[in-house]
């Protein structure tokens, strides 16, 4: 079971990148309307496949805030591994054609904001710990 938590430590961006990329590289139009719908304001609603990412994107970052309320080890390991999966996200949306586009930018910085906001929610977290043990005494 303690090995359970480990993989809990899988940052979800790293996935939703494996993701992004194998559809990039199958040929998907991230910018091709994937349906439509008319709303009751009478507006045509055409989201693409871009829209669509990072709509799971800020679903994405959602879950991994709540993720990094949790202290321990395993934090420790996910925060790390989040920290080289933004690496990955700026270093290809530099060097790969299929990733130099608005939608994977946006999933970028949103993957820079889950490590910003890891490490800062284990710091606060941690001296509230902290300050807890020690007025205890």
């Amino acid at each position: 079971m303690d090995s359970f938590k480990y993989i809990i430590a899988i940052p979800f961006f790293g996935i939703l990148l494996l993701l992004y990329l194998m559809l990039g590289m199958s040929g998907v139009d991230f910018s091709a309307p994937v349906m439509e719908m008319t709303l009751w304001s009478g507006a045509l609603w055409k989201p693409t496949t871009g829209d669509l990412f990072v709509m799971l994107g800020v679903v994405t970052l959602y879950l991994e805030i709540l993720k990094a309320t949790k202290t321990g080890t395993a934090s420790i390991v996910e925060h790390v591994a989040s920290m080289f999966v933004f690496i990955l996200y700026l270093i290809l949306f530099i060097v790969m054609g299929v990733a130099g586009t608005s939608t994977f930018l946006i999933l970028s910085l949103m993957s820079l904001l889950d490590v910003i906001a890891g490490f800062t929610i284990t710091i606060i977290a941690s001296r509230r710990d902290l300050n807890m043990a020690g007025s205890g005494s």
